[in-house]
């Protein structure tokens, strides 16, 4: 028997991946408002970016993250997910 243990001060966000910018940058549409520094994860839990800032209204956020891996490339076009932690 295996225990899980669940961290209940960390929210998990998602946002889709819409293209990778000419400066190198992972674009992504938001679900939700995501603070800056957050990671972004790929589908497998791969850490691939870190969110550089917010863009866009804020009806309808973005976010410019900064691509960690080569991963962030495959990312394009799927779900990504946060891990937004609570204070």
């Amino acid at each position: 028997m295996s225990l899980v243990f669940i961290d209940l001060a960390v929210e998990r966000k998602s946002g889709l991946a819409i293209c990778l910018a000419k400066s190198g940058r992972l674009i992504i549409k938001l679900d939700g408002p995501v603070p800056t520094g957050s990671f972004v994860f790929d589908e497998k839990g791969r850490k691939i970016a870190k969110v550089a800032e917010l863009i866009g209204p804020v009806r309808s956020p973005y976010a410019s993250a900064i691509p960690l891996s080569k991963k962030a490339k495959r990312a394009v076009g799927k779900r990504v997910y946060f891990e937004v932690r609570r204070a």
